[in-house]
């Protein structure tokens, strides 16, 4: 009968394994696989899924990388933690530009601002100046990412998560770091909801992010010394030969000169060996801050 046959083929579709969709691709519980041996974060639902990623393209939400597509609403997507060491080396925006994209939504004005920086006190400066020029704009939302792993966003009175988040998003799903983008809307009165709004930020952010030419991010550390100023030379020399930087050069009354030294992060166990020998240990690292 029909509801014998109904049954025989509920019964079929609950045997079947479950099926995950694991960073871009379908995977079945019954077959092992070795793609992944580690445990996802969380797993949702592909209707959860939608809920929360519709507005982010598909490909992140949260920072944690999904597949493109979900295939079947009772499907389930295993996510993980995206981590420096699963990625490919981190890019920022080349030079000093600001780079820029438009688009308008619903009578909504959004535009993408993005550039290259290198600490919060540098994206503060950064949207205070997006705010000055955009001083009749309803809201101005950002997201920075620095180091990478320093990270902040602003809603700037839009529904929580609903724009700082997203920008964020875009930036980390770009696999960018020591980078600020700033979205500016300018409201044409209709209301898009949490999920339109989402889509917007997020989208004008990738917009402006994608337009911008990358460059390898090489990680630099940033120490300051203390040594005799009769060192002062050596130290310039063996600076320059690892391709770093000097500045904020202060004398005290010991006859002692204070400096700040930028290099490669790669770099810094040689050249303060290399310091070490050349001021025969009269030379004191007396701050490091790390920009990896």
């Amino acid at each position: 009968s029909l509801s014998i046959a109904y049954v025989m083929t509920m019964f079929a579709i609950l045997r079947q394994p479950t099926r995950y969709v694991v960073a871009g691709f379908l995977s079945s519980t019954s077959r092992k696989s070795t793609s992944r041996s580690n445990t996802p974060t969380t797993v949702i639902t592909c209707r959860e899924y939608r809920e929360k990623a519709r507005g982010d393209g598909g490909m992140f939400c949260d920072g944690l990388k999904l597949s493109r597509r979900p295939y079947c609403r009772n499907d389930k997507i295993a996510l993980y933690s995206t981590t420096a060491s699963q990625e490919a080396e981190y890019q920022t925006l080349e030079g000093h530009d600001v780079y820029e994209a438009e688009q308008t939504i619903k009578k909504s004005r959004f535009i993408g601002l993005a550039k290259h920086c290198t600490s919060w006190e540098d994206a503060q400066a950064f949207v205070s100046n997006i705010r000055n020029v955009h001083p009749k704009a309803r809201h101005v939302c950002f997201g920075m990412c620095v180091n990478p792993g320093t990270e902040r966003s602003s809603d700037d009175g839009e529904p929580t998560g609903t724009a700082g988040s997203p920008i964020l998003n875009a930036i980390k799903g770009e696999n960018l770091s020591d980078t600020v983008c700033v979205v500016v809307r300018y409201s044409g009165g209709i209301k898009l909801g949490a999920g339109g709004l989402i889509r917007a930020y997020g989208g004008s952010a990738r917009l402006a992010l994608r337009v911008a030419p990358k460059e390898i991010l090489i990680p630099r550390t940033t120490l300051r010394l203390v040594t005799s100023s009769a060192n002062a030379g050596s130290v310039y020399d063996l600076v320059a030969k690892a391709n770093g930087e000097t500045g904020g050069e202060e004398y005290n009354a010991k006859g002692e000169v204070e400096m700040t030294v930028v290099c490669e992060t790669s770099l810094v166990d040689d050249l303060t060996a290399n310091l070490r020998d050349a001021t025969r240990g009269q030379i004191t690292f007396i701050e490091e801050d790390n920009n990896e």
